[in-house]
């Protein structure tokens, strides 16, 4: 992705945090049927690999997977909060009024090559992995073992999964940091105080962005 040095980021432990933070990830590959894309969630391992692991599955009868079997190259895009920046947020508007609109945004791009597996067992752990992920927090959370066996037995055949070391990784956090201190704080404060719960977001993390200036 276009990354300018302003808005990069490298460290590994801040671009594991952001892929973690989003929930659905997009797996991107070019095989022999063109550009084929998936939304999955997908599980982030630190400790496989210098750049660690992502672990996840997608349906039998979604022809992507052979991508990932042929050895395509994969790019999994994490896309994190994001907001339309008007030019009115801008204290230097009112100044000579010189501006125009911009997005703000986060994001993590992954690349990698995967191995499939159908190893049943396999799949089993990565589901319950995966469950137990999302399940966290809940009053009452499921667990895979409150289905009947057979039935999860029978799902497992229905899904391929995929391991996939991560060999590049780029990170991208466009928070105004090209703009003036005055111009930053208007684009915070503006989203900060905005209806939209997207727009607050990407404000709340503009502050520890600003810091780091």
């Amino acid at each position: 992705m276009y990354n300018p040095k302003a808005f990069a980021v490298e460290d590994l432990p801040e671009l594991h945090q952001m892929i973690g933070d989003c929930r659905l990830a997009i797996l991107v590959t070019q095989g022999e049927h063109g550009l084929q894309a998936s939304h999955l969630p997908l599980l982030l391992d630190t400790q496989q690999g210098p750049n660690g692991s992502l672990y996840g599955h997608m349906a039998r009868a979604n022809p992507q997977w052979r991508d990932l079997e042929a050895g395509a190259e994969a790019l999994v895009i994490f896309a994190g909060a994001d907001a339309y920046v008007s030019p009115g947020l801008y204290a230097s508007k009112a100044e000579h009024g010189k501006v125009v609109p911009t997005w703000n945004f986060v994001a993590v791009h992954a690349y990698g090559s995967a191995e499939v597996f159908s190893d049943a067992h396999r799949l089993r752990n990565l589901v319950g992995a995966l469950t137990d992920h999302h399940e966290t927090g809940r009053e009452q959370p499921w667990k895979i073992d409150d289905a009947p066996p057979e039935y999860i037995d029978s799902m497992l055949k229905a899904i391929v999964g995929f391991a996939l070391p991560i060999q590049r990784l780029e990170g991208k956090r466009k928070l105004s940091q090209n703009r003036s201190p005055a111009d930053a704080a208007g684009v915070r404060n503006g989203l900060a105080a905005s209806h939209d719960p997207q727009d607050r977001a990407l404000a709340h993390l503009m502050p520890e962005q600003l810091s780091k200036e």
